[in-house]
């Protein structure tokens, strides 16, 4: 007799998100990329934009400008992305994935190209593991 906790149970089921999910991952994933690149391409790296914030003009984008260049300077993009995807590779679930995904692209979008790489690999190698249990 086979006594191991699969034979009763039988094998969990790998994580895949199913269609409803990735109705709402999708446009997520691509609205948190579109504004990376719009705050990158139309707020960071102008140069007009910039001197006009550093002459001191109080605008919503220039605080934006400033948080974003401050979080890019300390890696923090690139940090959570990769401890979200670290997670998510241990004990993988929708909110962790999509979390992970958001802050990979940020990553990858602001200049932390290696830490946002390897949490999307990271977040690629998760869908071999087994999912959250259901009954």
């Amino acid at each position: 007799m086979n006594s191991s906790p699969e034979s009763h149970q039988g094998p969990r089921s790998l994580f895949r998100p199913g269609p409803h999910t990735l109705n709402w991952l999708i446009p997520l994933g691509m609205g948190a990329l579109g504004w990376a690149l719009y705050m990158r391409y139309m707020v960071v790296q102008p140069t007009l934009v910039a001197l006009a914030c550093e002459a001191g003009l109080e605008s919503a984008s220039c605080y934006a400008r400033s948080a974003i260049l401050i979080l890019t300077h300390l890696y923090l993009f690139g940090a959570i992305a990769l401890a979200v995807a670290a997670i998510q590779f241990i004990a993988p679930s929708l909110s962790a994935f999509a979390m992970g995904m958001v802050f990979a692209g940020f990553a990858l979008v602001f200049q932390n190209e290696i830490a946002g790489a390897l949490a999307t690999m990271l977040l690629i190698l998760s869908f071999a593991r087994p999912g959250p249990a259901t009954a």
